[in-house]
């Protein structure tokens, strides 16, 4: 095994010469994770929005259901998916498991009630703000539900991104569903698990690096989007 000097250096190499096979793993975890929220966005906002503007009969049991599914361990996820796409599975005839596509449905499936839950609750705390005043005039429930949406994007980007965060982190459900196949599925998580197991820490550090300055990234872009909505608030 390396000592721990020369892997950081090595690290830093393959960093700064932009190493083929570390730039591919990038960017098959990027585009992995943008898939996935992508559709956690395009099912959970709509969804966790309705549950917070709505009035409906067993609605809190949703909330409180809605909330325990982002508790689920990532590991539970990729088996109920893999069962899911397995030959034995449903799904299995699509032939999807270890794929991309797998992975960016794995990864959905865990991000979508952490999105639908967070947008639940802003489009929820928006609308008791707002409630004798779409009262008042009477408002169409659909136009006062846009309206918030739209008074809440701010929020909402934040919510997208909290999802991001969570899904390029994952390592449970993807390599179970992925397979961490070299070229076709291996994303930054797997990578490091499988490279740290074989004691070669420099692509694994350098690929730490990269999920580090993506987490920093992510909070720095959260951080500007709540004070550019606190800014226009206050103007």
């Amino acid at each position: 095994m390396q000592d721990f000097g020369a892997a950081f250096r090595l690290a830093g190499h393959l960093l700064v010469s932009g190493d083929p096979d570390l730039l591919e793993i990038v960017a098959r975890s990027l585009a992995v994770s943008l898939g996935a929220v992508l559709v956690a966005c395009l099912i959970g906002l709509p969804l966790g929005a309705l549950i917070g503007f709505l009035r409906f009969p067993g609605r809190r049991a949703i909330v409180v259901f809605l909330n325990a599914l982002m508790g689920l361990p990532p590991v539970v996820i990729g088996l109920l998916v893999y069962m899911m796409l397995s030959r034995a599975g449903p799904l299995g005839p699509l032939g999807l498991l270890y794929t991309p596509t797998a992975m960016v449905i794995a990864q959905a499936v865990l991000v979508t009630p952490l999105v639908a839950a967070l947008a639940r609750q802003t489009v929820e705390t928006l609308a008791a703000e707002y409630d004798e005043y779409f009262q008042s005039l009477a408002v169409p429930w659909h136009a006062a539900l846009g309206a918030l949406l739209w008074d809440g994007r701010s929020a909402l980007v934040t919510v997208a991104l909290a999802g991001f965060g969570r899904a390029i982190a994952e390592v449970g459900a993807v390599i179970i569903v992925g397979g961490n196949i070299d070229h076709l599925t291996r994303v930054m998580t797997t990578a490091i698990a499988l490279e740290t197991s074989k004691g070669d820490l420099a692509l694994a550090l350098a690929l730490g690096m990269v999920l580090i300055l993506l987490s920093v990234g992510v909070n720095a872009a959260v951080m500007g989007v709540r004070s550019r909505a606190v800014e226009a608030g206050h103007g």
